[in-house]
């Protein structure tokens, strides 16, 4: 047995890659290779129109769900204003009435010594004469 010399190696090397590019251009020509290349686009096709499908139903499912929350939260915010305003109201009739009551007192405070003064008056008028 020889061992191979320089020249044999390199010739082998052509025809190995000889026999690769044959092998490529073989698999490159293949009709059933262009066919499953289609396939396989179609399939990348549908599935991205199932996710762009999927993507739109989530971002109507959000704004769906973000304009649900704006109104419940308009709502809130209305109720929480008219029981404001309502203990507003409260409060301010309380303090009237909690006013005119010590404007009643005072009145009353007031005819209490007034009277009391004309009793002095009267007393010390007696007591002059």
């Amino acid at each position: 047995m020889r061992t191979p010399d320089l020249a044999d190696r390199l010739s082998a090397a052509r025809e190995a890659k000889k026999a690769l590019l044959e092998r490529a251009k073989a698999i490159a020509e293949n009709p059933e290779r262009e066919e499953r290349r289609k396939a396989r686009q179609e399939v990348v096709a549908a599935r991205n129109a199932r996710i762009a499908e999927r993507r739109a139903a989530e971002e109507e499912t959000r704004r769906r769900e973000a304009a649900e929350r704006a109104a419940r939260e308009a709502a809130e915010a209305a109720v929480r204003e008219a029981r404001r305003q309502q203990e507003e109201e409260e409060r301010a009739k309380r303090l009237a009435e909690e006013q005119a009551l010590r404007e009643v007192e005072e009145a009353d405070r007031d005819a209490i010594l007034a009277a009391r003064r004309a009793g002095r008056k009267a007393r010390k008028r007696k007591g002059k004469r």
